[in-house]
């Protein structure tokens, strides 16, 4: 007699049981050691079986459709949205009334900024998390939570959610347990008796925070030791070698996802693993780590996809979307931090030479993964320019990175941006910038430059490859907000200034008197219809032929694009000979921006200032 299956999905269940558990087991052996692999292995599987059987039945349908569309977050037809939901729709139904708004802007993936409850102010923006089972009380609470991922999905749009990873708040259960004398949850923390050990690790050790939080750990008189805190004394960081906490997050992220959470940022993932005489950013176990989460994802709700907040130097970046054994297998997206900070870089210095050679050190990604692209986000710049990429073009890179943040903040003679000076190091003299885009792009400083600068920043990250995302009110072309400190929970944080609420009234009145959501929408439906952008599509960077145009080629089957900008207030040209190694020559040679042919002189393509160009072969 044959059995029947207890879950009407149990059979898929099982075969993706079948192929990924023996990656799972190999992943943990890596972290834990052959001997505990075992064990961990049947504790994630059991997590695993326990939330398929409970999972919604319209999800397990979409986990059907992701399987067999396991480019959906690839394509050029994606575009994605972050905001705080506060900000945007003042509660979680709020946000869901405005789902409308998103569609029609073309947004298939809205981010929402951290909304788990967290301790109270201070929180870090809400990155303290004190509990990740319930949802803010003044935004709603989990059943809300489901409606809006629900409403989204009516919508085409998958909800992606904050995950903290490192740390929880001093609050949060765990923490709280471990202050009280228990044992197994003290041993979820770094909990040292004196400062022999942190004193260790401090030699070297960086400061994230070093105006308001110097050091990274911190006394605590009820659990009588010094715990890890890397952010500030209220984040304890968690002990992933433990392997109780891989379980209690596997747990967390399953019992999330079914209530329509599709895509986690895996927020301050590179500080997960410490390692004595390193910086305890991106060791190797990180990304064993982030590996076995998302074997357990794909087994028990392989709709599932992960983001990386890996805001790291080029060289440790391509790693959480995986390299060599680990390709394809880590996060599904991660930031492309350095294209972010190259934009700024480019418009500041008005050429593309640092630019181009930056990324063009950058590995290609996977080809089942994507960069997230993206011209602003929630936090502030740090300006993250290598050495080596600054000196091989000619530049002192600690003059070019002071020069940069004289520039955003407004101090170098002729600067049209108006920034703020976030966390100055006066050690080594970093300055990271707060800033709305249009406010750091000249558009508050009444530069006539500024709208074309907003538009031609979004060309860049729109056409370079991955899903790019619109920070929100950047379609609008919103200031700084001048009332950012009037909010004591806020005062102490600048970077509150380019986090202004979204003003409806005005979006109502459908006024656009720079043509930023005008331009900002033409530019998405242009990319729509270009499989050339898709991101499996491998990015070229060409050197440049004039210094103030950065060169962009992707090769389709159906023939190469070529993605030109010029960063600068003059007219610059696309030189003849890069026409001709493309093949993009003759009476077909179409801007797809225009939809009709470029200017062409002596056989070079002619861009206004601050223009971008998508030229292909239209015939």
């Amino acid at each position: 007699m044959t059995d029947v299956p207890t879950h009407p999905h149990d059979a898929a269940f099982q075969s993706r049981l079948a192929t990924w558990q023996p990656d799972l087991a190999r992943t943990l052996a890596r972290v834990y050691g052959r001997d505990a692999a075992p064990a961990v292995t049947s504790r994630l599987v059991a997590i695993a079986r326990a939330a398929h059987d409970v999972r919604p039945e319209e999800l397990l349908r979409l986990d059907e459709q992701r399987l067999g569309e396991p480019d959906w977050f690839q394509r050029p037809t994606m575009l994605g949205y972050a905001a705080y939901a506060d900000r945007f729709g003042g509660t979680l139904r709020g946000v869901a009334g405005r789902a409308p708004y998103l569609r029609d802007l073309g947004v298939g993936y809205l981010h929402l900024m951290p909304l788990l409850t967290p301790r109270p102010e201070p929180n870090d923006g809400g990155y303290a998390v004190m509990d990740y089972r319930s949802v803010r009380p003044d935004l709603g609470d989990v059943e809300d939570l489901r409606h809006l991922a629900t409403v989204l999905r009516g919508q085409g749009i998958s909800l992606c959610l904050d995950l903290v990873l490192n740390h929880v708040a001093r609050e949060h259960a765990w923490a709280r347990a471990a202050r009280e004398g228990d044992a197994a949850r003290r041993a979820y923390f770094h909990v040292h008796p004196d400062r022999t050990v942190p004193d260790a690790f401090e030699a070297t050790l960086p400061e994230v925070f070093p105006d308001f939080a110097p050091g990274s750990f911190s006394w605590d008189d009820e659990l009588d030791g010094w715990v890890w805190t890397t952010f500030n004394d209220y984040q304890w960081d968690l002990d992933w070698s433990n392997p109780d906490v891989l379980c209690e997050f596997a747990d967390i992220i399953l019992a999330l996802a079914n209530l329509g959470v599709e895509v986690f940022r895996l927020d301050a993932i590179a500080f997960l693993w410490k390692r004595l005489g390193t910086d305890c950013q991106n060791q190797p176990e990180v990304h064993e780590l982030t590996r076995a989460l998302r074997t357990v994802a794909r087994i028990a709700a392989p709709a599932v996809a992960f983001k990386a907040e890996a805001i790291v130097g080029p060289a440790d970046l391509p790693a959480y979307l995986g390299v060599g054994e680990h390709a394809g297998r880590v996060s599904d997206l991660a930031y492309h931090n350095s294209l972010m900070v190259q934009v700024w870089s480019m418009l500041a210095s008005r050429e593309t030479r640092l630019a181009t050679r930056a990324l063009q050190q950058l590995p290609q990604p996977p080809a089942s993964t994507a960069w997230v692209t993206y011209v602003r986000c929630h936090d502030d710049i740090g300006w993250a320019i290598a050495d080596d990429d600054a000196r091989a073009v000619g530049l002192d890179p600690v003059a070019h990175r002071r020069f940069l943040s004289d520039w955003y903040s407004g101090a170098f003679p002729g600067s049209w941006a108006r920034g703020l000076v976030f966390q100055q190091n006066e050690v080594t003299g970093d300055r990271r910038i707060s800033g709305s885009l249009a406010s750091l792009a000249g558009l508050e400083a009444g530069d006539p430059g500024a709208p074309a600068r907003i538009l031609l920043a979004h060309a860049i990250v729109l056409s370079y490859g991955g899903l790019p995302v619109i920070w929100m009110g950047d379609e609008l072309g919103l200031l700084n907000d001048e009332g950012w400190a009037d909010d004591p929970d806020h005062a102490a944080d600048n970077r509150w200034v380019h986090r202004p609420a979204m003003p409806w009234p005005v979006v109502g009145e459908g006024a656009d008197p720079h043509g930023i959501t005008a331009g900002l929408r033409h530019l998405v439906d242009v990319r729509r219809g270009l499989p050339h952008l898709h991101a499996a599509v491998p990015t070229e960077v060409w050197d440049p032929r004039d210094h103030r145009v950065l060169l962009v080629v992707r090769r389709h089957p159906d023939g190469p694009l070529l993605a030109a900008h010029n960063v600068t207030d003059e007219e610059a040209w696309v030189a003849g000979d890069v026409l001709d190694w493309l093949g993009l020559r003759g009476p077909g040679l179409l801007d797809a921006l225009t939809g009709a042919a470029p200017e062409v002189r002596d056989g070079a393509v002619r861009l206004g200032p601050y223009a971008s160009a998508w030229l292909h072969d239209g015939g």
